[in-house]
């Protein structure tokens, strides 16, 4: 059986930094968390113009993992567990916070001297309670990394994490996390299947779809009621999506700041160790 629309969340506009803004569609004053689903965002597309300086300064996460889908452009990364790498269009990254991490992100080096589009989509998602203490991780995938799902002319839909399809994921997460990212070109329908008391949710960054009979716009959030399956997606336009289903943490959610805890007790001492110097220290 079909799934329900549970809501429609429109990305609004929120400053992160002095220089970056984002589309928020999660959290929503309409529907807070969908946990392990915490934030949504998604920079850009924006020009950079050669020659600009575009950084955000090493920063501390604790108790999640952050998550970038690379949609155009570059991205660099660098923290405070030694990785330092790029993700190219197409690319993900999973950078598993736990006890604590610093890391800093922007476009890379050569995005900045030459010029280009960047976008991304950023995640925070949570892990349950038992593992926020675990030492800090980081994934990547290519984009020829991620296998095909779906498959039919004019769908180039792929899988990031998780089992789909008869498929695996090359990333690997603490919670069943299914991610699937991609195009649908104007007029073609695809059916997502989803498990029964999972999250799932489908994110527009670029085109028009239609979901059950309901169009959506891009910039739009759907979380899906719980109950039943099947969600069929038709291409108004040509389109870009995020597709996400996940078991639901059923734990205490404290997010603040840059930390995603169970108690505020927990995020207060997290922002009390970062003040402390106990994430350590990054270079720039």
């Amino acid at each position: 059986m079909k799934k329900k629309i549970q809501h429609i969340l429109t990305g609004r506009e929120k400053q992160i930094t002095k220089e970056e803004t984002v589309r928020q569609p999660l959290p929503h004053m309409d529907f807070r968390f969908a946990n392990p689903f915490i934030v949504v965002h998604h920079m850009g597309p924006k020009d950079i113009m050669p020659n600009q300086e575009l950084r955000i300064h090493p920063h501390p996460h604790r108790g999640f993992a952050p998550v970038t889908f690379q949609l155009q452009g570059e991205g660099y990364h660098k923290d405070s567990a030694g990785h330092d790498e790029i993700i190219k269009a197409g690319d993900v990254q999973w950078m598993f916070a736990g006890k604590g991490i610093l890391h800093s992100e922007g476009p890379t080096k050569n995005m900045l001297e030459k010029g280009g589009a960047q976008e991304l989509i950023q995640l925070w998602i949570n892990v349950p309670k038992v593992h926020k203490w675990d030492e800090p991780s980081y994934q990547s995938a290519t984009k020829e990394q991620q296998p095909q799902v779906l498959q039919q002319d004019g769908v180039n839909l792929r899988l990031a994490s998780g089992n789909y399809d008869g498929k695996t994921g090359p990333i690997k997460s603490l919670t069943p996390v299914i991610s699937i990212v991609g195009e649908v070109e104007q007029g073609k329908q695809v059916q997502f299947m989803a498990t029964p008391g999972y999250w799932t949710l489908l994110y527009i960054a670029k085109g028009r779809v239609n979901i059950n009979q309901e169009t959506v716009e891009q910039y739009n959030l759907v979380v899906f009621e719980k109950d039943n399956e099947e969600i069929i997606l038709t291409a108004e336009e040509d389109a870009q999506i995020l597709f996400l289903s996940a078991e639901p943490i059923d734990e205490p959610v404290a997010a603040k700041d840059n930390f995603v805890m169970n108690t505020a007790e927990e995020t207060n001492q997290a922002i009390a160790d970062y003040k402390n110097g106990l994430f350590g220290t990054l270079s720039f």
